[in-house]
C-alpha cells in the first residue's frame, strides 16, 4: 500500500489520563514520505506515535489489513451505493466535510470548471508515478524554526550540543544515502546566515564566538563531504555551488581564519621591509568558511588510477614496473595518492561519510604509503644539507600549512577511518553520548587487506603511525587567534583519541619507529635538530610521547622530550633573510616575537612536559640534571618555573614516606633560580615564593639554610631577608623540624645576625627593628645594630621608625636608649594646631611620660622638642596635666635619688610648656574663628572653656583668660551671635 493509517493508545501515566491518537502514513518506494498525527507535537524528528504504527506495520505486516486504492473500490460500486457513500461520508464529518462538498458539487455541476478540464481524479492511497522524485519526510518548517530558536540562545542552555547534534543527523542521512541530507544542510544553512549576531559582529570588528566558530567550521566541513559525494548527479553539483557562492558573497559570511579579518594582515605587511612580498598577501583572496566547499565542486572521481585504487584491496602494480621512479606505485608495487593531503583526506572523509567505508580504507592506505615515502625521500634530501643547516642553526624550511588545526582536519579523518575498522562492537552495546558514561572504545588488530598478508601491517598500527606523522610535522604558527587555538585544540582531540588506544607489541614497534625518524627527520620534523623560528612547538604531543615511551624505551623518551623542550620563537630575534612567511615576522606593534596570541597556553604546556619528566626522573640523578639544564635553557617565565619547583618539593616529600634529596635539590636549584630572576623586578607573589623557598631549604637541611643566609643579597631584599628569611630560619619551628645540635644552632644564629646587621647597614629604615630582634641574645651584635640606628637615625629614618624601635627598647630594659631614639624621633615630627587626631600623639605621650619617670632631668631635655614640635593645644595640654599629676623620676634608675615631689608649672621646665600651651590655645582660637560656621558655635565654646582651665594654671591665669576674651568680643563684634553665647559663659 501506498498510505498507511490508524489509531495509537498512549497508555495513562500517574498525572495523564490515556490518549489515543489518530495517525497517517504516506509512503512509496520503501520511503515515509509524509505524516499526520493528532498529537500536534513539532519537532524534526517524528513523533512516537508515527514511530510506533511504522513498527507495527514493519513488524506484524499480517496484522494490518491490505486494501485497494480507493479508486478501485469505488469504481465496482453502482449510482445508488456511490450516492450512499458519499452522503455517509459527509454525515459522519458534516462539520469538516460540508463546506468542500458543496463546493466541489457546484464545480462538477459547472460544464466549463476546471475539474472538468481533467481526466480522472487523485486517490492519495495509489502512490506515485514511477518518475515523481521520492524522498523521507522532512518537516522543513520545523528545521528552520529549531535551528533559529537553538542559534538564539547563542550557545547556552545546551543549545551548542543540540546543533551538533543536528549535525550529527546530517551526517547519519549522508551514511544512509538518503538526499535529504543536503536539504536539511541547506535548510540549517540559511538559518546560520541569517543570524543578526553576524552583522553586529562584524560592525563592532568582534569575533564570533568561540562555540559558534566552532559550529560554523563543522558547517564548513560538513558541505564538503556533501559536494565530495561520489555518486552525486551533475545538476545537483552545480545547484550547491552557486548556492555555496551565493552565501559566500555575502558580507557577513564568516571568513576561514577566524573573525572578519580584523587580524589586519595588511597592516602587518604595510611594515615588511620587503615591499614585493607585502603585495602578495595584501591581494590575498577573502576565504570564507564555504571557499573549501567551493573549491570542491571542481573536483571528480573519474580519474582511473583513483578508481581502481578504492574498488580493490588487490590493485598493484605489475612486478616487472617496479624498477624505475613511478608516481603511481611505491617499490612494493603498492599504488600511491599523490593529491594535496588535506584534499586527499577529504576524500576519505566523504567516502566514509557517504556509507563507502572500505573504500575509504583502500583511500587511506594509498595515502599512508605516499605520506611515508615522502618521509623517506625528505630524509635522504635532509642527510645531504645537514651540515649546512646546522652550522646556519635554523631553517627556512617548514610546511606553511600544517595538518593539526586544519580546517579539514586530515590527520583526525584518516585515525578515525582505521580505528572505526578496529573497533570491537560490545554486545547491546549503545552509544552514550553523554562524556560521563561513554567507556572508551576497545579496538583490536585487523590486518590491512592487501595481496601480501605477511607484511604484519594492521589498520590500528597504521592509525597510530599516521597520528605520529601528522603530530610531528613541522610547521609555521598560523595566524591570528583562532587558527592558533585551533591548533591547540586539534591536538589535544588527537591525543585524546591516542590515550585511548592500549599499547600492545606491535603499536610500541610503531611508536618507536615513528619517534626515532621524527627524531632524525630534520626540517621536516618538528622534532628534528633544527626547527624554523615560527614553528607550532610539540610540548603537549612530547609528553604524550614520553608518557608512552617512558616504560618501553627510556632514553629515547627522555631524548626526545628534551629535544622537543626549546620555544625558539621566545630565543632569538627574527633572522633578516627568512622570507619563507613575510607577514609572520612582523606583529601590528613591531616587538621582540609575532603575534602568537596562544604563547601563554604554550608556556605552560612547556612547563607541563617539564614536570612530567621531573617527575619521572626522581632519584636518577644524572637524568635530573639534563632536565633541570633544559628548564634553565628553555624555561624563561619565573612563575612558570616557581610552578616546577613547587611540583618537584611535592614529588618530593610524599606524605607517606620519607623525602627524596635528589629531587629536593632540584627544587631547591629551581627555586634559586626564581629568587634570582624577580629580584629586581615587581612579582605580587614574592613574599610566597620567599617563604615556600625557607621551607624547601629547611627541607633540604642545614646547609641549604647556612647557603642561603650567607648569599642573602643575590636573593633577597633586605627587607625581606630580616623579616621573613632570618627570622623564619631562627623560629622554634625550624630547629625543632631540624633536630639541631647546638653548634649547627649557633652557627645557624651566627649566620643570621650577620644577616641582620649587613641589611641594617643596607637598609635601616626597614631592617632596624628586625636586626636588633635578631641580635638580641648576642651582646656584641646588638650594641653593633644599635649603633647603626642611632648612626641612622639623624638621617636616614623617619619618626615612626624611631618611635616603633625606641619602644622596643624600653620594652627591653633599655629605658635611657629608649629616651634617646624618642627625642631623636621628636625632631622629625611636627604636628600642626589642627591635627589633635594624629597617629602620632600616642606616641608624643608615651616619650613624655617615660621622659617623666626617668626624671627632672630628662623631662627637662624633652620638653624644648615638645613645645617646637607640637602647635596642638589639647595634645600640650594633656602632656601638661599628665606632668603635674604625679613626681618625676618614678621608673627609679639606680644611683639616683628621686625627692618625690610635684612639680610646679611657675618653674623650668613646666613653665616652658604652660607657656606654650596657652599660646597655642591662644593661635588656635583665632584660627577657627576665621572659618567658622554656627553649627559649630556650642563645639567652640567648650574649646574655650578647656583653655580656660589651662590659662587658670598660671599665677595671673584669670587675669589673662579675661583679657583675652575682651580682645576676643573686640575683634570679632561681627559675629553678634556666637559674642552673646560667649558673653553668657565667661561674662
Amino acid at each position: 500500500g501506498f498510505h498507511l493509517s490508524g489509531t495509537v493508545t498512549e497508555p495513562a501515566t500517574a498525572t495523564e489520563p490515556e490518549m489515543t491518537y489518530k495517525v497517517a502514513i504516506s509512503f512509496d518506494r520503501c520511503k515515509i514520505t509524509s505524516v499526520t498525527c493528532g498529537c500536534g507535537n513539532k519537532d524534526i524528528f517524528y513523533c512516537a506515535h508515527v514511530v510506533a504504527l511504522s513498527l507495527y506495520r514493519i513488524r506484524k505486516p499480517d496484522q494490518v489489513k491490505l486494501r485497494l486504492p480507493i479508486s478501485e473500490t469505488l469504481f465496482q460500486m453502482n449510482r445508488d451505493q456511490l450516492q450512499k457513500f458519499v452522503q455517509y461520508l459527509i454525515t459522519a464529518h458534516h462539520t469538516e466535510v460540508l463546506p468542500t462538498a458543496q463546493k466541489l458539487a457546484d464545480e462538477i455541476l459547472s460544464s466549463n470548471s476546471e475539474i472538468n478540464q481533467v481526466h480522472g481524479a487523485p486517490d492519495p492511497t495509489a502512490g506515485a508515478s514511477i518518475d515523481d522524485e521520492n524522498c523521507w519526510h522532512l518537516d522543513e518548517e520545523q528545521v528552520r524554526e529549531q535551528v533559529k530558536l537553538f542559534l538564539s540562545q547563542g550557545g547556552y542552555y545546551g543549545s551548542g550540543k543540540q546543533l551538533n547534534s543536528m549535525f550529527a543527523k546530517v551526517r547519519e542521512m549522508l551514511r544512509m544515502r538518503d538526499s535529504n541530507g543536503a536539504r536539511m544542510l541547506t535548510l540549517i544553512t540559511e538559518q546560520f546566515m541569517a543570524d543578526p549576531r553576524l552583522s553586529l559582529w562584524r560592525q563592532q570588528g568582534t569575533g564570533i564566538t568561540e562555540k559558534c566558530r566552532q559550529l560554523w567550521d563543522e558547517l564548513g566541513a560538513l558541505w564538503v563531504c556533501v559536494v565530495l559525494n561520489p555518486h552525486c548527479k551533475l545538476e545537483e553539483k552545480s545547484c550547491w555551488l552557486r548556492q555555496l557562492r551565493k552565501w559566500g558573497e555575502m558580507d557577513v559570511c564568516p571568513l576561514e581564519d577566524g573573525n572578519y579579518g580584523n587580524e589586519l594582515p595588511n597592516i602587518t605587511n604595510a611594515l615588511t621591509q620587503s615591499s614585493g612580498h607585502s603585495q602578495e598577501s595584501l591581494a590575498r583572496p577573502r576565504r570564507t568558511v564555504f571557499t573549501r566547499a567551493i573549491e570542491g565542486c571542481d573536483l571528480h572521481w573519474q580519474d582511473s588510477h583513483l578508481q581502481r585504487i578504492i574498488s580493490s584491496d588487490f590493485y598493484v602494480s605489475p612486478s616487472y614496473q617496479r624498477e624505475g621512479e613511478s608516481l603511481l606505485f611505491n617499490s612494493q608495487g603498492q599504488p600511491l595518492w599523490l593529491e594535496h593531503v588535506p584534499t586527499a583526506c577529504a576524500r576519505v572523509d566523504a567516502l566514509r561519510s557517504h556509507g563507502y567505508p572500505r573504500e575509504a580504507l583502500r583511500l587511506t592506505v594509498a595515502i599512508i604509503n605516499t605520506l611515508r615515502l615522502q618521509q623517506q625521500r625528505q630524509l635522504e634530501i635532509y642527510k645531504h644539507q645537514k651540515k649546512e643547516l646546522l652550522q646556519r642553526g635554523a631553517t627556512t624550511i617548514t610546511n606553511l600549512e600544517g595538518w593539526v588545526g586544519h580546517p579539514l582536519n586530515p590527520i583526525g579523518c584518516l585515525f578515525l577511518t582505521l580505528t572505526e575498522a578496529c573497533r570491537l562492537e560490545e554486545e547491546n552495546c549503545l552509544e552514550i553520548s553523554d562524556a560521563g558514561d561513554s567507556k572508551p572504545p576497545v579496538y583490536q588488530h585487523v590486518p590491512v587487506a592487501t595481496s601480501s598478508q605477511d607484511s604484519g601491517e594492521s589498520y590500528l598500527s597504521l592509525a597510530l603511525e599516521v597520528a605520529l606523522m601528522g603530530m610531528g610535522q613541522q610547521r609555521v604558527m598560523p595566524e591570528g587567534l583562532y587558527a592558533q587555538d585551533k591548533v591547540c585544540r586539534n591536538e589535544e582531540q588527537i591525543i585524546a583519541r591516542l590515550q585511548d588506544l592500549e599499547l600492545d607489541p606491535v603499536l610500541v614497534q610503531t611508536l618507536r619507529k615513528q619517534c626515532i625518524l621524527l627524531l632524525e627527520g630534520g626540517p621536516f620534523s618538528g622534532l628534528g635538530e633544527v626547527i624554523h623560528r615560527e614553528s607550532v612547538p610539540m610540548h603537549t604531543f612530547a609528553k604524550y610521547l614520553f608518557s608512552a615511551l617512558l616504560p618501553h624505551d627510556a632514553d629515547l623518551a627522555y631524548k626526545l622530550a628534551l629535544r622537543a623542550m626549546r620555544l625558539p620563537v621566545l630565543e632569538t630575534t627574527a633572522p633578516s633573510g627568512d622570507v619563507t612567511h613575510p607577514h609572520h615576522l612582523v606583529s601590528v606593534v613591531p616587538s621582540r616575537y609575532p603575534r602568537w596570541f596562544t604563547l601563554g597556553h604554550l608556556e605552560s604546556q612547556q612547563c607541563e612536559l617539564a614536570s612530567t619528566m621531573l617527575t619521572a626522573a626522581k632519584g636518577d640523578m644524572l637524568r635530573l640534571r639534563t632536565v633541570l639544564e633544559a628548564i634553565q635553557k628553555n624555561i624563561h617565565s619565573s612563575s612558570l618555573i616557581f610552578k616546577l619547583a613547587q611540583d618537584a618539593f611535592k614529588i618530593a616529600t610524599p606524605a607517606d614516606s620519607n623525602s627524596d634529596t635528589t629531587l629536593l635539590n632540584v627544587a631547591l636549584e629551581l627555586g634559586l633560580q626564581v629568587m634570582r630572576m624577580t629580584l629586581s623586578t615587581l612579582n605580587w607573589r614574592r613574599r610566597e615564593m620567599v617563604r615556600w623557598l625557607v621551607t624547601c631549604a629547611t627541607e633540604v637541611g642545614v646547609r641549604a639554610l647556612v647557603s642561603i643566609l650567607q648569599s642573602w643579597y643575590s636573593l633577597f631584599t633586605p627587607t625581606e631577608a630580616t623579616s621573613i628569611v632570618a627570622a623564619t630560619v631562627m623560629s622554634h619551628n625550624t630547629i625543632l623540624r631540624l633536630s639541631l645540635d647546638y653548634p649547627q644552632r649557633e652557627e645557624l644564629a651566627s649566620c643570621a645576625r650577620t644577616l641582620a646587621l649587613q641589611c641594617a647597614m643596607k637598609d635601616p629604615q626597614n631592617c632596624a627593628l628586625s636586626a636588633l630582634t635578631l641580635c638580641e641574645k648576642d651582646h656584641i651584635a646588638f650594641e653593633t645594630a644599635y649603633q647603626i640606628v642611632i648612626d641612622a637615625a639623624s638621617t636616614g629614618m623617619t619618626y615612626t621608625q624611631l618611635f616603633t624601635i625606641a619602644r622596643y627598647m624600653e620594652h627591653r630594659g633599655y629605658p635611657l636608649r629608649a629616651f634617646k631614639l624618642a627625642s631623636l624621633a621628636m625632631t622629625h615630627l611636627n604636628l600642626a594646631y589642627n591635627q589633635d587626631t594624629h597617629p602620632a600623639i600616642n606616641d608624643v605621650l608615651w616619650a613624655c611620660a617615660l621622659s617623666h619617670s626617668l626624671g627632672k632631668n630628662e623631662l627637662a631635655a624633652i620638653i624644648p622638642l615638645v613645645v617646637k614640635s607640637v602647635h596642638c593645644a589639647t595634645v600640650l595640654s594633656d602632656i601638661l596635666r599628665r606632668c603635674t599629676m604625679t613626681a618625676p623620676g618614678l621608673a627609679g634608675i639606680p644611683g639616683r635619688r628621686n625627692s618625690g615631689k610635684l612639680m610646679s608649672t611657675d618653674k623650668a621646665p613646666l613653665r616652658q610648656l604652660l607657656d606654650a600651651t596657652i599660646s597655642a590655645y591662644i593661635n588656635t582660637t583665632h584660627s577657627r574663628l576665621t572659618h567658622i560656621s554656627p553649627r559649630h558655635y556650642g563645639e567652640f565654646i567648650e574649646f574655650l572653656s578647656k583653655a580656660r582651665e589651662t590659662f587658670l594654671l598660671a599665677q595671673d591665669g584669670h587675669i589673662q583668660f579675661a583679657q583675652f576674651i575682651d580682645n576676643l568680643k573686640q575683634i570679632y563684634k561681627g559675629k553678634k551671635k556666637l559674642m552673646l553665647l560667649v558673653r553668657e559663659r565667661f561674662g
